[in-house]
């Protein structure tokens, strides 16, 4: 009889790495802060090398490298400001070709902080790589040759595309997979932006969607490895120049509330022109079969056209913005440049050129601001903080409506003036229009987006969960059983969705129903109760709201 071997005691270094397999097998916060700092480097980075990628493009379509596209653009003939944006949009429809044919594209355009949203919420925290390397070039040369978009998104698209990337060989949980996708927005948003703590608030409050504090650790570390990086690559400065802004009067805080309505309608206005144009052209194209990956050239001529016109709407309009900040336009060019930049950014998303949406709604909110201090600060008296002050919150405000981000972009603009009135100023108006603006949009710009792929995240995960879970995933498995049968009507589907298998049981009344397979003559492949779905529903809410809560 033989006796049990005794193993030989772990060594210290062995308990190590057995501690921290389990610690990620278990999503622990401890173990996955490690792997946050290595995700901050590479999101990081990611945001440092499409940021140089767009400024390259920029260099090759305009002869200039640093981000001075306006001022650059005024001394160009107008014909070469026009042949930029055609020529890359030649290129952008060679990438979208090619993308579809290869696969690396799943739809007819680069991707961005929506789809993270989607991977968060229904793909249990998983991207694939490759849409967001190739969709990051099209980005690249969309903006650099002058698409009126921003970088931010497609920062945070690769940021966290990279992250599911990295930790993907340690076989995360999906909640630890999430706080990944998290961390590799913190640190593109906090790399772009030089502002760590709105990363991180950008992380929780778009992508993640809640403030547990088992993800606040790894954010946290990953977005401050984001700035530091971009602080060692290009200084200090912050994304945009703010003026010092004087102590705000109690008629200045008052005054806010006009323009938190006006950030509201300009919001609504974004959102929805910005969503539905696009969609109306693509439906357009499909009706008379025109292939969508053609369309960025002639994008391309309305946005050089646009760009003659004002030379401001190109690029990312970080100049822009900075000049408005500091009262550098006229009332009458203020408010024709809201309106030159608005169709420059829906002419830009509907011919499928890349890009985001946060910087144009900065630039929107920033000229909106501009405008209206211009007219409000007189009529305040001398004692009003001036141009500069409203700029700055009608910045955030439009930026916090559209993006459905209203505590991330005070932060921004916090740390961006070091200004405690002006944010706290920021904090009511972008809170009147975020209520407005969501309440006639139906969600943020990104919800709408994610909306095309039947998933509402506006509703919590009560409703994603019935939307992700399929009856193969629930029912029993039937072993030899006649594939050949007549289809019952009590039967689902294997690839039925659970809330359409919970429908199915109450409309018919029945407790259990037969699982066919769609495929071939239709088999019987398992059995599914009542009991079954309700079991697998209740454990799923339960699991993110552990996830969402400790």
């Amino acid at each position: 009889m033989s006796s049990a071997v005794t193993p030989p005691p772990l060594s210290p270094l062995a308990k190590l790495l057995r501690y921290l397999k389990n610690s990620f097998a278990n999503g622990r916060s401890p173990a996955l802060w490690l792997l946050a700092l290595v995700v901050g480097v590479v999101a990081g980075y990611a945001a440092i090398g499409l940021r140089l990628a767009i400024q390259s493009v920029q260099l090759i379509a305009f002869g200039e490298f640093p981000e001075r596209l306006a001022t650059t653009a005024s001394t160009l003939p107008p014909l070469l400001i026009i042949l930029a944006p055609v020529a890359g949009g030649c290129v952008v429809s060679l990438l979208l070709y090619v993308g579809l044919r290869t696969k690396w594209l799943p739809e007819v355009r680069a991707e961005g902080v929506a789809d993270v949203m989607e991977a968060r919420a229904a793909q249990g925290g998983k991207m694939a790589l490759m849409p967001s390397l190739w969709s990051a070039l099209i980005h690249a040369v969309s903006i650099g040759a002058g698409g009126s978009t921003g970088r931010e998104g497609p920062a945070v698209n690769l940021g966290a595309a990279l992250a599911s990337f990295v930790s993907r060989p340690l076989n995360l949980p999906a909640r630890g997979a999430r706080i990944m996708l998290a961390c590799g927005a913190a640190a593109a948003v906090a790399a772009s932006f030089n502002a760590p703590v709105a990363g991180a608030l950008f992380a929780f409050e778009v992508v993640l969607g809640h403030y547990a504090l088992r993800s606040i650790g790894p954010v946290a570390a990953s977005s401050v490895i984001g700035a530091i990086l971009s602080r060692i690559h290009f200084g200090a400065t912050p994304a945009f120049e703010v003026p010092e802004i004087p102590p705000a009067s109690l008629a200045d805080f008052i005054a806010i509330i006009p323009l938190g309505l006006a950030s509201a309608g300009l919001a609504i206005a974004c959102v929805m022109l910005a969503f539905n144009v696009p969609r109306h052209l693509a439906n357009q194209a499909q009706a008379f079969k025109v292939p969508l990956w053609i369309l960025p050239p002639f994008g391309g001529l309305i946005i050089g056209g646009l760009g003659v016109l004002a030379p401001e709407v190109l690029g990312v309009g970080y100049e822009a913005t900075s000049i408005a900040l500091a009262g550098g336009y006229a009332i009458a060019t203020l408010a024709a440049l809201i309106v030159l930049k608005l169709a420059a950014i829906v002419a830009t998303m509907a011919f499928r050129f890349g890009g985001g949406i946060f910087a144009p709604s900065l630039y929107l909110g920033a000229m909106l601001g501009a405008l209206y201090g211009a007219l409000i600060s007189p009529i305040l008296g001398p004692d009003s903080a001036g141009s500069a002050y409203f700029a700055v919150i009608g910045m955030g405000a439009v930026g916090g409506a559209v993006l459905g981000a209203p505590l991330s972009t005070t932060l921004i603009v916090f740390e961006l003036t070091a200004s405690y009135e002006a944010s706290i100023a920021l904090l009511v108006c972008v809170s009147l229009a975020s209520v407005i603006t969501t309440s006639i949009t139906k969600g943020s710009f990104f919800h709408k987006q994610v909306e095309r792929h039947g998933f509402d995240l506006t509703q919590g995960d009560a409703r994603v969960i019935l939307q992700t879970i399929r009856a193969r995933d629930i029912m029993t498995p039937l072993d030899n059983q006649d594939t050949q049968g007549e289809l019952e009507e009590s039967c689902v589907y294997d690839d039925d969705y659970l809330g359409r298998v919970m429908g199915f049981f109450s409309a018919e009344k029945i407790d259990g129903a037969q699982v066919r397979s769609r495929h071939g003559d239709q088999p019987i492949v398992g059995y599914i109760t009542k009991a079954d779905a309700h079991a697998a529903y209740a454990h799923a809410l339960q699991t993110r709201h552990e996830e969402e809560h400790r």
